[in-house]
């Protein structure tokens, strides 16, 4: 029986793939920072921002329970508790009850906070966009670096006059 080889990565990567990788990362970075900006702008924290979003970017056919909402941004059911209680302390969310179940609701003025971010964060998308489009079309249009079909035949050759000795 063969010794099992060690799960090694296939490195494929080349120095263009860690700059677009680096370059599509640093595009978002700053697409984040500037939508915790406008966030700060408006008077909320971002995490209120995104609960806000959260909400309203749900598609229709999605119940926004507190499950959902944590899914959404990604954080624990209790987290997703406590930033709710401070949305509904600033009048941005409500909850309402059906049995069992809670859901969240914007109130208007959640609506109206909310609005005004995503106005400035599409403007600033417009602008910034086309550079984070770039970055990540760089990626995906990259191909994987692959051995030449020479290489392998002299590699198997030398195995080979291995086994023959």
């Amino acid at each position: 029986m063969m010794p099992r080889k060690p799960d090694v990565p296939n490195n494929t990567a080349r120095g263009a793939d860690y700059r677009a990788l680096a370059e599509f990362r640093y595009h978002i970075r700053r697409y984040l920072e500037f939508s915790d900006q406008a966030a700060k702008a408006a008077g909320l924290e971002p995490r209120q921002y995104q609960l806000l979003l959260a909400i309203r970017g749900l598609p229709d056919d999605v119940d926004p329970t507190v499950g959902v909402l944590a899914q959404q941004l990604h954080a624990h059911h209790h987290s997703t508790v406590e930033l709710i209680n401070r949305a509904e302390s600033n009048d941005l969310v409500r909850r309402l009850r059906a049995g069992t179940r809670v859901f969240v609701r914007l109130t208007k003025k959640g609506e109206r906070v909310l609005a005004r971010i995503v106005d400035k964060r599409l403007q600033q998308l417009r602008v910034a966009g086309p550079a984070l489009v770039n970055s990540l079309q760089q990626l995906i249009n990259m191909k994987p670096k692959s051995k030449k079909r020479g290489d392998r035949k002299r590699t198997r050759s030398r195995t080979s006059r291995k086994h023959r000795s």
